[in-house]
This record gives structure tokens, sequence and C-alpha cells, in this order.
């Protein structure tokens, strides 16, 4: 078969941008020639091997990856030798590598996702995490208290380098795969971002296979935005470096259904949004106001986002009100005690372990809330 120039070397990197741990010879031949038929291993071993190291990089377990886009060592949360669950009600949550469990996950077994992820890996680092916790902040924004009342930590999205935004890219267009394999089709995927990295997250899933479905609008005021220039606010006294944000993107995507919707929905009960009531449809945009300070004090996530808002999303995702809701991200089970509350099976995975004994005492707490 004769080939374009540069089609294999162009098929090797298109295998490891959803590899940013690396892959051995065998698995990237596997899936090159998945890609563009058959290739002999010894094409790509060369290839590997005369493009290392401009392009790819030998990695410590004889795998290679592209070349500048492994992971930083302090990116890595310590993984575990043995995974811990807890189980409440309806509810699952496990101690483990999000990516690592999906991958022992059975095909075509979960319905929906709900996630709240690491917006820009970094401020979910190890390093960055004991800043957090001992209050130096480091990428993260710590505010000051204002009228008696501690704020949220935010973290710095501006200070993400080229080769972090690139990271970011690789790990959700990894995550994605491995999202389509589990899934079932016409499973909704929503997943939380903010408006100077929806793009990359966007581009990413959709790469992976996933179908765009569009976003969600999140109506809140954040303290995102509206500052006058640092040390020259007084000269520039009248100018917002950028706009005040009032709202939160969450992306949707879908698995591409099996056949037309009605189809996918009889054979699967997924394929679209449960509807608020028989005259009210789903709809994109909810109101939401700032996580309450009785729900902090369950669950002090900095990133906890409140259970009025969590409860309709999670609601809205199993068009049928059946299937099992998937939080790989779980910080302190937010999504997961929103499941509870309103009477769905929930999966819920986290890797720190600081964030997982958080939330098997939040999760009880924070699904018991009543709304009235």
């Amino acid at each position: 078969m004769r080939r374009r120039p540069g089609e294999v070397r162009d098929a090797i990197v298109q295998v490891l941008e959803g590899r940013h741990q690396g892959a051995s010879v065998q698995a990237i031949t596997k899936e090159v020639v998945s890609l563009i038929g058959e290739v002999p291993p010894s094409s790509v071993r060369s290839y590997l091997q005369l493009n290392t190291p401009t392009l790819f990089a030998r990695t410590e377990r004889a795998q290679y990856a592209l070349s500048g886009f492994q992971l930083e060592p302090e990116l890595n949360v310590p993984t575990h030798e043995r995974t811990e669950s807890f189980q409440y009600g309806r509810a699952s949550l496990v101690l483990e590598d999000c990516t690592t469990w999906l991958d022992r996950q059975p095909a075509n077994s979960l319905h929906a996702v709900v996630t709240d992820p690491p917006y820009g890996l970094v401020e979910y680092s190890g390093v960055e995490q004991s800043k957090l916790r001992s209050g130096k902040g480091g990428v993260w924004r710590i505010p000051p208290s204002f009228d008696g009342s501690k704020r949220a930590p935010l973290p710095r999205f501006t200070v993400l380098t080229p080769a972090d935004l690139a990271a970011l890219e690789r790990f959700f267009l990894a995550w994605g795969r491995s999202l389509m394999r589990v899934l079932v089709p016409g499973a909704n995927v929503v997943v939380a971002s903010n408006p100077l990295l929806s793009y990359l997250v966007s581009g990413s899933l959709a790469r992976a296979g996933l179908e765009r479905r569009g976003e969600l609008v999140r109506l809140v005021m954040t303290m995102r935005g509206g500052d006058r220039p640092k040390a020259a606010h007084v000269e520039f006294d009248g100018v917002s470096v950028m706009p005040r944000s009032m709202w939160e993107p969450w992306l949707l995507f879908r698995k591409p259904l099996d056949g037309r919707v009605q189809d996918n929905l009889r054979k699967w009960g997924t394929g679209g949004f449960r509807r608020i009531s028989a005259e009210k449809p789903f709809g994109d945009v909810i109101e939401s106001a700032p996580t309450r300070a009785s729900e902090r004090k369950y669950a002090n996530h900095p990133s906890l986002k409140p259970q009025a808002f969590l409860r309709k999303v999670v609601r809205g995702v199993l068009p049928l009100g059946e299937g099992i809701v998937l939080d790989p991200f779980a910080g302190s089970a937010s999504t997961l005690a929103a499941a509870e509350a309103i009477g769905y099976q929930s999966l819920g995975v986290e890797q720190d372990r600081a964030y997982f004994e958080l939330a098997k005492e939040a999760l009880p707490k924070l699904a018991g809330l009543r709304f009235d």
C-alpha cells in the first residue's frame, strides 16, 4: 500500500496525544494499524527511533511519549497500592486515579457523567494542594474575608504556561477516549469548565469521539474578573482587565447514538434529557447562587458546587430516570450527594486521600439537605 509522506509519523503522534504517560511500541503499532491500516512494527519502531528526541521521548519504562509532553512528576498524585471504597445508599466512592479505574470497567456500563474536573490540572497537583492547605496560595488565589464571610479560594488560570495548556489538552483527550468505551450509546457527559479554558477541554473531548451538544449556562456571580490593572489601579481607575464573570460554562457532550433517539432510548435508556415537567423541557440556562456557607461547613472543598444546582443537572442527565451517574473527579462527593437525594445510582472516583476522607463525611450530610 502506497502511503502519503509522513502518514505513519502523523498516526503515531495522534496515538501518543491521547497517551500522556506513553505507550509501548506494540501498543502504538496496534493503534496505528487501527487508524491507517496494516503497518509493520519495524516501521513504527524506526519512526520512533529516528525522531527521538526531536519529536518523541523514550521513558524509563521502555515506552515512548511525545517529546516535551509528558506530565511533570509534581502533577501526579501518588498512586494507591490498594483501592479503597465507601458506600452510602445508592452511591459508591472509590479512592483511585480515574483513568486507571475507567480502564478496568466493562464496556457500555455507565449511563451519564456529571463532573467538575481540575480545569487546569496544575491546581490539583500535590505541590499546589500542599500550598493551598497551608494557606500559601501558589496557583490559588486566596481571597480575604469580606463582611465576616470567608470566600473560597480560586485558581488563577492566567498563570498556566503553554506546556500546562498542552498537557491539559492531552489529559482530556485521553480521558475522553477512556469514557467512550465505558459509556453506553447516547450517554450524556456534562463537564464544568470556565471561559478561559473551556475551548481546550471541549476540543479534546470532541477529538476523543464525543458529540458536542452545546453548553449549560450556570448563571452565577463569581469573583473572577472585574479588577483594575495591578499596580496601576489608580492611574486606570476606569478600566477592568477582564469582564466580571457572571456565568459558568458546563460543556455538554454525548456518546454517539445507536440508531435513532427513540431506538437508543428503548435499548439503552439514554439519548436525551429528562424533562422538568410535561410542560417544561430541560433548559440550558440554570440560575444559581454561590455555594452556601451551610454546605461548605460539611464539605470544605475549593470547587464545591451548590446542591440546588447540581440536583437539577443530575436529574436531567438520565432521560428515563434510570441508570448510573459517574463523577470521575468526585472531590467532596457533591455530585454523588445530588444523585442520592433524587434517587439515582451513582459512582465517584477521587484520587486525593484528603478529599476522599472529606467526601465520606460530607456525602450523607449533603444528600440530606432539603430545599423547600
